[in-house]
């Protein structure tokens, strides 16, 4: 509206008045710098959810007041064939369907097909090798299903059907006789199943050959259901390696049968130790749970004695877990087993508990696993939620890390900080993805990513600093994090290459919480946030927007910016300084600094100052002076010369181009000043009553015309002033008695001072 009104009246004046012919006056020179490729718009448009709340998930980024999700209880056995690497089982599934959707079929996965030949997962594996898969062995692999049953009981009586079923590589349809109802419909299934374990199972499972016997990891063994949820209806992405897992909640009973010299540890608790320990080992046991410090419970004499002993029958471990989305076990002669009591929050206890050989024996090594689990599991406790199970076991095997509910998988050969930092962030993993059950086939940053972040927390609280580590450069690891040939962020592992999942999957996401908590909430804010969206969503199934959501409304903030940045897109951070100009031309009066955002990525601003008699002045800028800006003027209150000014002077942001983060007096780009009382004053024109006036409000010219606005301009060239908004510009000669207004269409109406 004001431009139009702006633009009527310089047309009514143009009719009154002869327009001169004014020389045009020499210009300011011209630097060259580069072209900036930042939009605000990209940036900061609004509408950044696709989609409004719904009555499943709210707006607010917490459960619905229609929130669903199904059950699967789980009552399992096993039995080991330690020669063979065979385990056969049965599988008895009750499945609750709460949806509001009827089901004629479910879908189930059957993970060991991944290692089957002719697999999907297989064929994707490259010539030179990968992390995943059976790592060329060649063997029988996959699960061999031998029967599927529907289960009917009535009036105390159990009957068994045969199911009609199809398998599709890693998947399972299952076809019911009859429609499951929705909102509380309950099916039972009975699976018979058998499968060879690989010796390496995509670094997830598998076989450690050790002096004294195996050591079999085992998981993603039995046929597993699918998750049914609100967004996806079935989720039957094939397991090809490279992503994880989604699974549903529910309770698991397992009974695990193995030669009786081995010992067994598992998801959950042991509910029959007098059939499977000693006396002398559940006296340590029961010793173990009232100490903070490591008590041995199976010693290494003692596994050298199992481990020459005669097996001639098996024994049944027996265990039990609720509320879990897995369940995993190990089994070996080999174990040194030790134990301590851990210490929740709410004053209940739980048990560290470490299984390990000989070999891997001492204190620089795996001596020191059962405190570091203790430790890991107390703090996490304590800072994000309640750890939810009866024991945390570590197991020493062939896997590098890998975690599932209550217990976890470590490489045997980790010592000091290596075993610190892969117990602490399997362990890690009991909060993404075990109580926050997120979609780790889909979204590895929410699970990986959030818990490398929570690992860097519990490094730096571990034993006074012990294994904490340098806080991150992001100077130097902005071509990792940003480099143009990365995939987004919000990729899934198998869509993104093997060599980059370690960055975007893990390092990547926890830069940018680390950057969310330290740099831009702060600390209390975000930790409140955070710890909002793990209790809101715990045992639940959360998507990205879930947690963006929470965090924005929780802190109070819109980072729609920050999501857009850093996880939906491959942006870059560039910022730097253009130039400094000393107000009035005279540095005690302070000095207007020019910063520029040149690549697409925003973030909030930090610049050190530096005068010259040496002090060091803090300034720190809001992300919002990009909202609307590709380039930003402050004003500085020193009263001296700059002798330097240092942006991100902390490397917290990944600013990918150093080379404009430093202004120094001897090179730096200094303005000359355009000392606007010259300028100031009443003008009139004598063909036309209408007068325009010329005042300074903080540093800035502004022009009021009679009976309208005033508006702001500035100055593009020597003795000349412009102002966008209103279309104009003010060409004064050189006494500053006079100016020409040229309109856009470039046609000039004299003004002179008047006396």
């Amino acid at each position: 509206m004001k431009n139009i009104l702006f633009k009527v009246i310089f047309q009514l004046i143009l009719v009154l008045v002869s327009v001169p012919l004014w020389s045009q006056q020499t210009p300011f020179a011209v630097t060259s710098k580069p072209i900036s490729k930042y939009n605000y718009h990209d940036a900061f448009a609004p509408f950044f959810y696709s989609k409004d709340g719904t009555s499943t998930r709210s707006a607010s980024g917490q459960p619905g007041f229609a929130y669903w999700q199904n059950k699967a209880d789980y009552k399992l056995s096993a039995r080991l064939n330690e020669t063979s690497n065979e385990i056969v089982g049965t599988s008895i599934i009750t499945y609750t369907n709460n949806s509001p959707d009827k089901m004629s079929f479910l879908w189930m996965y059957l993970d060991q097909n991944l290692f089957k030949e002719g697999s999907r997962g297989n064929a994707l594996i490259p010539i030179e090798g990968s992390r995943n898969g059976a790592q060329g062995q060649i063997f029988d692999g996959g699960h061999k299903i031998k029967s599927v049953k529907i289960l009917t009981t009535s009036k105390g009586v159990t009957t068994e059907k045969e199911a009609k079923y199809t398998i599709n590589d890693t998947r399972m349809q299952v076809f019911l006789p009859q429609e499951l109802k929705s909102k509380g419909g309950m099916v039972t299934i009975k699976i018979d199943f058998s499968f060879i374990s690989p010796n390496e199972g995509s670094d997830r499972m598998g076989i450690l050959e050790t002096q004294n016997g195996k050591i079999f990891t085992v998981a993603q063994w039995y046929p597993r259901m699918c998750v049914y949820d609100d967004l996806r209806g079935w989720n039957t992405l094939p397991y090809l390696g490279a992503s994880e897992f989604y699974l549903e909640y529910g309770d698991f009973d397992v009974s695990i049968s193995v030669p009786s010299n081995h010992f067994v540890v598992c998801s959950g608790e042991l509910v029959n130790p007098s059939e499977v320990y000693s006396a002398i080992q559940q006296k340590r046991f029961s010793q173990a749970s009232q100490s903070d410090t490591t008590t041995m419970i199976l010693t290494a004499d003692e596994v050298l004695a199992a481990a020459n002993a005669k097996v001639k029958s098996n024994k049944t471990w027996h265990f039990k877990i609720k509320n879990a989305r897995d369940v995993s076990w190990a089994s070996s002669a080999a174990f040194i087993i030790d134990a301590a009591r851990i210490n929740l929050p709410s004053g209940k206890k739980s048990m560290a508990i470490s299984a390990y050989p000989p070999e891997s024996a001492g204190n620089d090594a795996w001596g020191r696993s059962t405190e570091y689990t203790k430790t890991s599991i107390e703090h996490y406790s304590k800072k994000w939620m309640e750890y939810p199970y009866p024991a945390a076991t570590n197991v020493a095997g062939i896997v590098g890390g890998m975690e599932y509910p209550g217990i976890v998988f470590c490489d045997w050969k980790s010592k000091g900080a290596d075993l610190w930092g892969v117990t602490d962030h399997e362990f890690g993993h009991i909060w993404f993805p075990m109580i926050v059950g997120s979609n780790e086939r889909l979204f590895a940053w929410m699970d990986e990513g959030f818990n490398t972040f929570i690992n860097t927390l519990s490094s730096a609280d571990f034993n006074k600093g012990e294994y904490k580590e340098e806080v991150a450069d992001l100077h130097k690891y902005s071509e990792i994090y940003t480099n143009i040939n990365l995939e987004p962020m919000m990729s899934s592992p198998d869509n993104m290459k093997e060599a980059n999942i370690g960055t975007l999957g893990y390092s990547k996401p926890s830069a940018g919480l680390v950057m969310l908590r330290e740099h831009i909430l702060g600390p209390e804010r975000f930790d409140l946030a955070f710890r909002t969206y793990v209790e809101r969503w715990a045992y639940k199934h959360p998507a990205p927007d879930d947690f963006f959501r929470t965090i924005e409304n929780v802190s109070g903030e819109d980072l729609s910016w920050f999501w857009k940045g850093w996880f939906v897109n491959n942006w870059r951070l560039d910022q730097g300084i253009n130039s400094i100009k000393y107000v009035n031309n005279n540095p005690k009066s302070g000095v207007y600094i020019t910063i520029e955002n040149f690549e697409k990525m925003a973030m909030p601003v930090v610049l050190d100052i530096k005068t010259k008699s040496g002090k060091v002045s803090r300034v720190k800028l809001p992300v919002e002076i990009w909202q609307r800006n590709v380039d930003w003027t402050f004003k500085h209150d020193s009263t001296e010369e700059i002798d330097s000014i240092t942006l991100d002077p902390d490397h917290v942001f990944p600013d990918s181009n150093e080379s404009n983060n430093i202004w120094i007096l001897a090179t730096g780009i200094i303005e000359k000043d355009v000392v606007l009382d010259d300028y100031l004053g009443t003008f009139s024109n004598s063909n036309n009553p209408i007068k325009i006036v010329f005042t300074k409000i903080t540093g800035v010219i502004h022009v009021e015309i009679s009976d309208y606005p005033k508006f702001k301009v500035k100055p593009i060239s020597k003795d000349t002033f412009e102002s966008k908004e209103a279309g104009v510009k003010f060409e004064f000669d050189e006494n500053k008695n006079k100016f020409n207004m040229i309109l856009e269409d470039g046609q000039k109406i004299p003004f002179t001072r008047e006396k």
